[in-house]
């Protein structure tokens, strides 16, 4: 450069160089509006979600009360009521039963369990939702260098110059992915229904949680009634073997009805070990249900006082859809698939990307925030895929099916529902019924018994007609017993299939 060129460059006024630096600014101001234009405006391709019709009949088959539904025509009719409505501990009404529930609750390692899988999801969706925004990096350097004495560099005058030599800086880069096309908003839209999914998930879990407790709680409650039968079944035989025994000894009686009665002690002690094999088996499976280790369990109501509403409102099928976790979980299912169009479908179009990168240097430490030693660098680029080999039309295809299968599974769980639902209330109604004819089968049994005993005991029979009558009335009894468990797991049943349990 040319000493006259030189002294122009170097004569230049400072008010000039804050033009440039002003013009530059206003450059980067205008480049920054553009791009935050460019990304409000931007469009989301792919479809928006709409619930997909259904069509849903009008009441339960097998519905035991009439509901309020509304009337064609009518604004304001009342609401259609359901069982679902009421929270779990008004319908099991057995104080132990309600502390179980709660505890387990409390503890359940399944339910703690689904409650991280939310916070995943959560985390999730900050970790797809940053990708939107643009990204900051900043740092800084410093470096200092001492040179041996007789290193130094000398000046014009032949005097040797400073043998430390510092300087430093400090930059700031940045990158934006432009979300034109709405793919990152899209990917965002699908974890949020992924997370919604979870959460459903979670409420899924709570409802089961409920069911089961309550089912196993009745179960044992049934074990219970069972063992209790058939002590007082062997007390029974143990009287009337004593009594053959004595018959039998002053020539009243004959040995044949002694191993008669005999056969009928050692039949119900048989039964003995194997109720309570059962009775360990379901108070481990509720401990576990508690979060506890396998131990005993309180009991409360017998399971023949167990309450049993008259009347189970079902309210009307389309409340299954608001109602019921799995069809909760089905649909956030299909949202997210439904986004994922979106995704794949953005992947055709450009993506285009902002960068930039600014800071200071200087060799000298304390000039480094000097505006004079300030730099920066903005880039825009734009990129469009030409050839993949298929991959981004196949990817579109198949997130097209993935929704269509997920289109496919929420029409499945809202019949599965609808079946649960008329499964449950006919069962709810014929065990009721099951349940009263075996207690009228087990009073007929009872007076059998007595009838065979007095005419055993006035020699107008065999022991054989004893031993017959005696052996229904025991089957009668457990018989009763478990239709009292099933009429009491039915209304856990109907309670589950209508959407209750999840409630706080």
């Amino acid at each position: 450069m040319s000493k006259s060129a030189d002294h122009l460059f170097h004569s230049r006024s400072s008010d000039e160089m804050a033009d440039d630096h002003k013009e530059i600014r206003a450059w980067v101001l205008r480049i920054s509006l553009v791009a935050i234009v460019l990304l409000v405006a931007g469009c989301n391709v792919g479809p928006d979600y709409k619930r997909p019709v259904v069509n849903n009949p009008q009441s339960y088959r097998g519905a035991l009360a009439p509901d309020i539904a509304a009337t064609p025509g009518r604004t304001n009719a009342a609401p259609a009521v359901s069982l679902a409505d009421q929270q779990w501990s008004t319908i099991f009404k057995d104080p132990v039963l309600q502390r179980l529930v709660e505890e387990a609750l409390k503890n359940n390692l399944d339910l703690r369990i689904a409650a991280q899988r939310i916070l995943e999801a959560q985390a999730q969706v900050g970790i797809t939702r940053s990708q939107q925004l643009p990204s900051v990096n900043a740092g800084g350097s410093y470096s200092a260098l001492q040179l041996p004495s007789g290193l130094a560099f000398a000046n014009t005058s032949g005097a040797p110059t400073s043998s430390f030599i510092s300087g430093g800086g400090f930059s700031a880069s940045g990158a934006w992915n432009l979300d034109f096309w709405g793919l990152y908003r899209r990917q965002t839209e699908a974890a949020r229904a992924d997370l919604l999914s979870t959460e459903w998930a979670q409420k899924a879990t709570r409802s089961a949680l409920v069911e089961g407790v309550a089912e196993a709680y009745f179960q044992l409650r049934s074990l219970d009634a069972q063992l209790e039968v058939t002590n007082r079944t062997i007390q029974a035989r143990k009287d009337s073997l004593k009594l053959v025994s004595e018959l039998e000894k002053y020539g009243a009686g004959s040995l044949e009805d002694t191993r008669q009665a005999e056969e009928l002690l050692h039949s119900a002690q048989a039964v003995l070990p194997q109720i309570r094999q059962q009775i360990a088996v379901e108070e481990n499976t509720i401990s576990i249900l508690l979060g506890h280790n396998p131990d005993a369990v309180d009991r409360g109501l017998p399971v023949d006082q167990q309450p049993h509403p008259e009347e189970v409102p079902a309210g009307v099928p389309s409340q299954l859809l608001e109602r019921r976790p799995d069809i909760q979980v089905a649909e956030a299912k299909l949202i997210a698939a439904n986004a994922r169009i979106g995704v794949a479908k953005a992947q055709f179009f450009p993506n285009i990307s902002l960068s930039s990168l600014g800071g200071s240097a200087s060799n000298q430490l304390q000039s480094v925030f000097s505006g004079k030693n300030a730099y920066w660098y903005a880039a825009a680029s734009l990129s469009e895929p030409i050839f993949d080999g298929g991959r981004i039309r196949s990817n579109y295809h198949l997130s097209q099916a993935e929704e269509q299968e997920m289109l496919l599974e929420y029409q499945k769980t809202i019949l599965n529902a609808l079946r649960d639902v008329s499964n449950s209330l006919v069962a709810y109604k014929e065990t009721r019924e099951h349940r009263e004819e075996k207690a009228a089968q087990v009073t007929a049994a009872a007076d059998a018994v007595r009838l065979a005993r007095m005419r055993y005991s006035g020699g107008n029979t065999s022991y054989l007609e004893v031993l017959t009558t005696d052996t229904d009335l025991y089957d009668a009894q457990l018989n009763l017993a478990l239709a009292q468990e099933q009429e009491a797991a039915s209304l856990v049943q109907l309670y589950a299939a209508l959407g209750g349990g999840w409630q706080q």
